[in-house]
């Protein structure tokens, strides 16, 4: 029996794999097995390929997504990528890839999502790795200065795949979302997880750290490491086991905690949710409203947050009307929320998509 949970690959990666694969196709003229692709943090993991085609005009590649053991309502869906010649602008070099959705990509209907209304939902991380990923296909292959390509990214179920995501909730309708910051999917597991959390602070109390760093993801962690420039062992990566982690904080002689997250987790977090992982419960906006008016944020705030479609509007909102005051309420309501559990003073430090420092507060 495997005690260790096997590892896959985002839909981000499969997106970019196959549209790698398919103008390789297109460009080499040749059918495509396999191709080498270029992670985020520039490592390359290749990737089979199912099948791929090739005309004049038009590459074909499919690649089938393999999450590994983790339970992911994509896990085994055909990613399918169709990559043509286009005119391309010589005056504007961005031109020269042009990345779309096509059937079973979902479009975007809703704001407050890391893409526009009216755009396909492919996230900015897995944009950035098909467009590079091409970009890498057509410098190995002997073709034009002035090629431009169109790319269109398939999910032939992704309509179907959709239903058992939030996706319709948040307003992208039509398929399924083009996800991931890695483009690794580590498996969810509550007994490695809890046992990670453990060793970790057993590592930090050894090596002699007062103060330790909880950290919800890897984009929150590398913020503060950045900002703060903590010692490695008192990095402690709890994921979505915030209850968990504060509860663990009890049995060991750390002086203070500090808290690195994103703002959903932090409201959820505020709001007393134990654990944050939206498998658990997703997270209502007009909970929220309902929440800031019982801490006595002004009716006015409240009306122009209603209706938000998500927390990530919410947020936008109060920094574009520079309701900072608001987002330090929520920072404070979460350090109570905390220090109760944890029985030890709690810094908070928020972190926004792009991994920038937005609002640190201490108890």
């Amino acid at each position: 029996m495997r005690s260790k949970l096997r590892s896959g690959y985002t839909t981000g990666a499969c997106a970019a794999a196959t549209a790698k694969a398919a103008a390789i196709a297109l460009l080499s003229q040749k059918q495509v097995s396999s191709v080498q692709v270029r992670f985020p943090d520039s490592s390359n993991v290749t990737f089979s390929v199912l099948d791929s085609s090739y005309t004049t005009g038009l590459g074909k590649a499919t690649v089938i997504k393999d999450a590994g053991d983790d339970p992911d309502v994509t896990n085994g869906a055909r990613i399918e990528a169709e990559v043509r010649i286009v005119n391309h602008d010589s005056t504007n070099s961005d031109s020269c890839i042009k990345i779309v959705g096509g059937k079973g990509v979902g479009l975007v209907t809703k704001p407050g999502l890391a893409v526009g209304i009216g755009k396909h939902a492919i996230n900015p991380v897995p944009l950035q790795m098909i467009r590079e990923n091409v970009e890498d296909a057509i410098q190995s292959h002997t073709v034009s200065d002035k090629i431009g390509l169109e790319v269109t990214i398939i999910v032939p179920d992704g309509e179907e795949l959709a239903k058992k995501t939030l996706n319709a909730r948040l307003g992208i309708i039509g398929g399924i979302s083009i996800l991931g910051t890695t483009g690794i999917v580590r498996p969810i597991s509550a007994e490695a997880w809890t046992a990670t959390i453990r060793s970790s602070m057993d590592v930090a109390q050894a090596t002699g750290v007062e103060e330790i760093f909880l950290s919800t993801g890897r984009t929150s962690e590398r913020c503060v490491q950045m900002a703060l420039n903590p010692p490695e062992e008192a990095l402690v990566m709890m994921g979505d086991y915030l209850e968990f982690s504060l509860l663990q904080v009890k049995d060991y002689r750390f002086k203070r905690v500090h808290i690195a997250t994103m703002w959903a987790k932090l409201l959820k977090g505020a709001m007393g949710y134990a654990q944050t992982h939206v498998r658990h419960g997703a997270l209502e906006t007009e909970a929220v409203c309902v929440f800031l008016k019982d801490k006595g944020v002004d009716q006015t705030i409240i009306e122009k947050l209603s209706g938000s479609n998500t927390a990530r509007e919410i947020l936008e909102k109060l920094i574009h009307d520079k309701d900072h005051h608001v987002i330090e309420l929520v920072c404070d309501s979460a350090i109570q929320r905390y220090q109760a559990i944890g029985r030890i003073p709690v810094s908070i430090h928020l972190v926004n998509g792009n991994g920038r420092l937005i609002c640190s507060r201490d108890s």
